[in-house]
């Protein structure tokens, strides 16, 4: 069954744009590889952590909306969890009214804001 997954991804803060878009164009390869979809990619930036992570104050934040099969993200969660560059990720599957207000899973059209 399709459902639709919210994947954030937090870079160490040294890493540079370089460095990561090669890994985010290896986690869509891999999400698309699996017969899914990476609707959006939303670069959230620098931001400070809650807490010290890796004597670390400070990450850079990605988030991806993904629309596949849950098998499909198994690849994806490995490869991240390996790559040195990246302090934390995590994968949630949106409940589906989320998913359909958001128009992932062909429900309504988001709104535009403002």
């Amino acid at each position: 069954m399709i459902r639709a997954y919210e994947l954030m991804v937090i870079f160490d803060r040294d890493v540079e744009e370089g460095d990561r878009n090669p890994l985010i164009e290896r986690a869509t390869a891999a999400i698309e590889a699996g017969s899914g979809e990476v609707v959006s990619t939303d670069d959230w930036g620098l931001r400070q952590f809650a807490y010290e992570i890796n004597h670390k104050h400070e990450g850079h934040y990605m988030v991806l909306e993904i629309v596949t099969e849950s098998a499909g993200l198994d690849d994806v969660d490995r490869m991240l969890r390996l790559a040195d560059e990246i302090v934390r990720h995590k994968i949630v599957r949106l409940p589906d009214s989320e998913a359909e207000r958001r128009g992932l899973l062909g429900g309504t059209v988001p709104a535009d804001a403002g």
